[in-house]
């Protein structure tokens, strides 16, 4: 395996990132893997790399703007429209790469990500495969689902409050992106191996996620294949719209469908969906 450092820019931000190749007869088929709303490159990222280099696909990996190591500010915010054109200033840093097949690239999100990869694969037919695990499909809807009707009008508060103190040059307001007891703390607390998991994230990012909608791509996303892998028991971003969507996709799909929670595709049953996104790109990606 060979392995170095690839960082490229976007829209004046650094990502900071690492490229994979197998190690033998380039250029290679290649995979972009991005994590979700507060992940980083180095929690579950390189075990779903470790699987794809044994298919003999080149993988790439990076950190958010915002997060990990990349650049940008505010630190622990997530925009998802500065996140899609990110992902596709990344398909164009590894097409520029001589190992890479450039008429070969895949993408594969998660969670968050798993939305963007739906979106991107629509708008940007230089993506030929994609693996949508777990993804987010509506912004709007998930924010409904993860803030309480009884709340919800006090929260609405505090985000335009946030706007307004920000407009006036005040530090972003921020909260735990991992409450102790959630589903999110487990795995936190199992994955975060390396330490360098930041739990914050700022207010703004859940008013940035109401406009955010990859369910008016997924019927785009044809004749691009994409499988989505999707858990029968997520309640963070709720099973039955995965399965709308997938509907309502056309053209060369899969769904892969497991007995577990949202966030076991990173604990107990990552070995499974790895494998089952390593096979749908060596079908597509003509290893």
């Amino acid at each position: 395996m060979e392995k170095r450092v690839l960082n490229f820019h976007s829209d004046g931000v650094t990502l900071c990132g690492q490229i994979f190749f197998p190690g033998n007869n380039p250029p290679y088929p290649l995979v972009i893997l991005s994590h979700g709303l507060s992940g980083i490159a180095s929690m579950d990222l390189p075990f779903y790399v470790e699987a794809f280099l044994k298919k003999g696909l080149g993988c790439f990996i990076y950190d958010h703007r915002n997060w990990g190591r990349s650049s940008g500010w505010p630190r622990c915010e997530t925009d998802p429209w500065r996140q899609v054109s990110d992902m596709r200033e990344a398909i164009s840093c590894v097409r520029g790469q001589r190992e890479v097949d450039r008429d070969k690239i895949g993408l594969w999100g998660t969670s968050y990500s798993g939305g963007h990869v739906i979106t991107v694969g629509a708008l940007d037919k230089r993506v030929a495969c994609v693996v949508s695990q777990v993804p987010l499909i509506s912004g709007s809807k998930t924010f409904d689902n993860w803030v309480p009707k009884e709340k919800r009008e006090k929260f609405m508060e505090r985000l335009a409050d946030d706007l307004d103190t920000r407009s006036k040059g005040g530090a972003p307001q921020s909260t735990k992106a991992a409450v102790e007891g959630s589903e999110t703390y487990e795995w936190v607390t199992n994955n975060n191996i390396s330490g360098d998991y930041r739990n914050e994230i700022t207010l703004k990012t859940f008013d940035l996620m109401r406009t955010y909608e990859p369910n008016q791509f997924v019927t785009r996303v044809a004749p691009t294949p994409i499988a989505l892998v999707v858990a029968d028991s997520d309640t963070q971003t709720p099973t039955d719209w995965q399965l709308e969507s997938f509907e309502r996709m056309s053209g060369d799909k899969k769904l892969y469908t497991f007995n577990c929670r949202h966030y076991d595709v990173y604990m107990g049953f990552k070995q499974k969906t790895a494998d089952a996104a390593a096979d749908w790109f060596t079908e597509h990606l003509a290893v």
